[in-house]
């Protein structure tokens, strides 16, 4: 089967335990040290083999790594690893998933060979916002509830709040508009890219 490395803990002996997310399943595998073994990393989309133990955890064997095209650019790989990193402490109490993210993360591997990379994640970062049903599109403040008509602030998630209320950096309300409802970054600058990333790397 296929999936995405999402987290890796070292234990005893250079040994590790690895967290897979495939099409339908998180797994949480443990994977013995040894020389033969091929180079795991987070971030990594593997073909592998799952083998039952004794243990209440199954073994990972058999891995071959399935390369991006962009794997050797440190810049977009850096970027990859920080955010999908991000998907162990969203989805850990789940066993079964939803395939969505699955492809979502397919899908980012494949616009990422010639987009920026903090641009194609921010896009598609709105994209599984919708999908969870937490885009909120009314643009009503999250701190007086009154509806936002100028100036606006994101917090956490993306959540709309007036700049005013959080004395956080300011937006024009149409670009976020844009963003939200066409999911694009065209009228962004770099430096507001980079902001929205920030807020991504506190949580999805």
């Amino acid at each position: 089967m296929q999936g995405y490395i999402i987290d890796i803990k070292p234990v005893k002996d250079d040994d590790l335990i690895v967290t897979i997310l495939t099409e339908n399943h998180l797994y949480t595998t443990y994977r013995f040290y040894g020389a033969r073994h091929s180079n795991i990393n987070i971030g990594y989309k593997i073909d592998f083999e799952l083998e039952n133990t004794r243990a209440n955890i199954p073994r990972l064997k058999d891995v071959i790594q399935l390369g991006f095209e962009w794997i050797l650019d440190y810049e977009k790989m850096y970027c990859w690893q920080r955010f999908i990193k991000l998907f162990h402490p969203h989805l850990k109490d789940l066993e079964e998933i939803d395939s969505y993210y699955f492809y979502l993360l397919d899908y980012l591997t494949h616009i990422m060979i010639k987009q920026n990379a903090l641009r194609a994640i921010c896009e598609t970062y709105i994209n599984l916002l919708e999908h969870e049903g937490r885009l909120h599109t009314n643009y009503e403040c999250l701190l007086c509830e009154n509806v936002i008509k100028k100036d606006i602030s994101l917090v956490r998630s993306f959540l709309p709040v007036h700049a005013k209320c959080t004395y956080s950096k300011v937006f024009d309300i149409k670009k976020i508009k844009e963003l939200f409802e066409e999911k694009k970054l065209i009228s962004f600058t770099d430096e507001e890219v980079e902001y929205l990333w920030n807020i991504i790397l506190q949580g999805l």
